[in-house]
């Protein structure tokens, strides 16, 4: 019972309220994920490409009015943006209850999009407010582990109802979404630093963000996207691959995000925590490594027990990736930008589902799956050593910095 007591008060209250809402709307996340590209291929009488795109319009509106949704983080604050981006994705999904044809799915995943790419950036700067620059991988990691508490039991529950009554899963999914925003209203407080809270709402008084004083995220932004496309076919093309090896695809395909969420629950913290004091940039070129041997395994391994290794060493890639690289991001970004860093950064996972799918159908579609697959992990090599490099360099000049400042007095 202490040790319960001393985990709660561990972490802060937004903390604890972005891990249950975050648990809460990526169950009913992942009870639609794995299934919604083989259910509109079914409505689209068996066409890889319009499946894609539809797949593809949520996204592609991030990428639209991300700059935009992390400017106004920085602006009027952290809560009101989640507050409104909540409200929108249950509006959206709602919306799926009723629609009756695949362009009215359309429109409702631009709209989805849309309180998508204003949520994450604010999310992600209110962590960066309140917690310690040591503790930031670790809080990062607890919100993957979240995250996967709905990777591994959504599908599963998925693969029970949305076969059945696609609808009723829409209606959960937009009760969550309210759930989380009361929870939001009732127990978050603004956390944007005092300064900028205090100042005027109006876009002369707001940060200049220009382009050629932050290049660096950029170059990490792009470097990050091969990643993100990784995932990105793991929703769009891996199922339709996986057709092509299964007559019980859809099982396999369930195994394999079962078990890479329940190897996230029980191993991410642990992992953050023994790697929280290395160097951020070893940890992702190995993360980049093992992701390039998981994109091979994907396109050329037939069998169920080689696929669920390569998916034990694709969990592990995750783990190892994505808290260090949100971590970095966070400790680049001044204090009075975070919101448009993480937005920025955000745009590597946009543009690889908006484009990733439709990318990977045209690939699949011409040289098949296999191929793809070893496209995507050539790709992940390479600009692995780019990302090291990258981050390396910015390390360097942060431990100068800091140096000139002691030197300084």
């Amino acid at each position: 019972m202490n040790r319960l007591k001393d985990l709660l008060l561990r972490y802060d209250t937004a903390i604890w309220v972005r891990v249950f809402g975050t648990a809460l709307t990526t169950t009913t996340g992942f009870m639609l994920r794995p299934f919604l590209v083989l259910y509109l291929y079914d409505k689209l009488g068996g066409s890889i490409l319009l499946p894609m795109v539809i797949v593809g319009l949520q996204p592609l509106m991030g990428i639209l009015i991300s700059l935009w949704g992390g400017g106004l983080t920085d602006r009027y604050g952290r809560k009101p943006l989640m507050l409104i981006a909540l409200l929108i994705n249950a509006c959206s999904m709602f919306g799926f209850v009723y629609a009756e044809n695949v362009w009215a799915f359309g429109i409702l995943a631009i709209i989805n999009g849309l309180g998508m790419a204003l949520f994450f950036p604010a999310a992600n700067a209110q962590i960066a407010d309140i917690i310690p620059e040591n503790q930031r991988a670790e809080i990062f990691a607890l919100l993957h582990t979240a995250l996967n508490v709905g990777a591994a039991i959504g599908p599963l529950l998925g693969f029970l109802v949305f076969t059945k009554d696609p609808s009723f899963v829409f209606a959960i999914s937009g009760v969550a979404f309210l759930i989380y925003a009361a929870i939001v209203w009732w127990k978050v407080p603004e956390t944007m630093p005092a300064r900028d809270a205090s100042q005027s709402m109006s876009t002369a008084d707001a940060p200049v963000f220009r382009i050629g004083e932050h290049k660096q995220i950029l170059w990490i932004t792009l470097a990050a996207i091969p990643v993100s496309l990784l995932y990105a076919q793991t929703e769009a093309t891996l199922p339709l691959h996986l057709k092509s090896f299964f007559t019980d695809y859809q099982s396999v395909l369930v195994t394999l995000m079962t078990i890479n969420g329940a190897v996230v629950i029980l191993g991410q913290l642990w992992i953050a925590k023994r790697t929280e004091n290395y160097k951020p940039y070893n940890v992702i070129l190995i993360s980049y490594l093992l992701f390039a041997i998981v994109s091979f395994g994907y396109g050329w391994l037939p069998i169920l027990w080689l696929l669920i290794i390569n998916e034990v060493i694709f969990t592990i890639g995750e783990m190892l990736n994505g808290p260090h690289i949100q971590k970095a991001v966070s400790l680049m970004a001044p204090a009075e930008m975070r919101g448009r860093y993480f937005s920025i950064f955000g745009m590597s996972w946009q543009i690889s589902k908006s484009v990733g799918p439709l990318l990977g159908g045209l690939l699949m579609t011409s040289f098949g799956g296999d191929i793809m697959f070893s496209i995507i992990g050539v790709l992940l090599f390479f600009t692995g050593f780019i990302q090291y490099k990258l981050l390396s360099g910015l390390e360097k000049e942060r431990v100068k910095k800091a140096e000139e400042v002691v030197a300084a007095g």
